[in-house]
């Protein structure tokens, strides 16, 4: 049975407790308050307490680190340089239409660099959780990226644009390349649980664009620690503050990276 560290028990509690809140709302979520950020993008009263309870168990645990958060206004450390980095709920579009497919994610960052994170899934009561050089874990057990190494056994999650948001034609330019392939290309709309779901070895790669730090800082470390690779989709090594990522494992990450490349590049020039 793994030890779980005293930094992952901090962020599971706060997760845990969150997640209670969630379910309950998900059985009611046509009752739910539902506010627009943007042209399909969506905020709920479930959001809203999620990250309260959240920053309520976190700050209590740990009350220098600061907080980024999706859905309020970041703080600075009061010292040191720690801070949360916290999704309350990733995949609400699944949420307000009642497709028992979102999480919780929440990592800490240290001198810029993610060193722990979990991922909850309160639906599954699945808990993914790693911390820097100690390993990943779904709940009790060790989890690895897969093993595979031809792209035509490999299944790849992605994230599509939706109204108003990201680039439909390089989403399109994209999906020519990857899907003649690979085995399938699935999209289940939330990039906390993608992420994760590749450290498991479920996926055996994934890439987005346009994504936000509470949407990757967990799963990073996540894959990381499972064996796999996290880059940006250029190939460069920021995909927490671009927002760009390409997961997979150490067999699949370069032709994966390869065939996007391409394909950009092929847009760009016939643009």
């Amino acid at each position: 049975m793994a030890v779980r560290p005293p930094l992952i028990n901090v962020m599971a509690r706060a997760a845990e407790k969150a997640g209670r809140g969630l379910v309950r709302d998900f059985g009611e979520v046509e009752q739910l308050q539902v506010s627009r950020k943007g042209p399909a993008d969506f905020v709920s009263t479930a959001d809203f307490q999620a990250e309260k309870t959240i920053r309520a168990e976190l700050a209590k645990a740990r009350p220098a680190f600061g907080f980024v958060m999706e859905e309020s206004a970041p703080t600075a450390p009061s010292e040191g340089t720690s801070r949360w980095i916290v999704d309350p709920l990733d995949g609400t579009t699944n949420f307000l239409h009642g497709v028992p497919h979102f999480a919780i994610s929440i990592a800490v960052e240290q001198d810029g660099e993610i060193i722990a994170g979990v991922v909850y899934n309160p639906v599954t009561d699945e808990l993914f959780w790693a911390e820097k050089g100690k390993g990943a874990f779904l709940n009790d057990r060790r989890i690895r990226v897969s093993a595979r190494r031809n792209l035509s056994d490999a299944l790849i999650a992605t994230g599509l644009p939706f109204k108003g948001h990201g680039d439909p034609s390089r989403i399109r330019a994209e999906l020519d390349a990857i899907m003649p392939q690979v085995a399938g290309i699935r999209r289940f709309g939330a990039a906390a649980l993608d992420l994760a779901y590749v450290a498991a070895g479920r996926f055996d790669g994934f890439w987005e664009a346009d994504l936000n730090p509470w949407d990757i800082a967990a799963g990073i470390v996540l894959v990381q620690e499972a064996g796999g690779y996290v880059t940006q989709i250029d190939g460069k090594r920021d995909p927490l503050n671009t927002g760009s990522v390409l997961a997979a494992n150490p067999h699949l990450h370069l032709p994966l990276g390869k065939l996007l490349r391409t394909a950009n590049g092929t847009r760009r020039a016939a643009g």
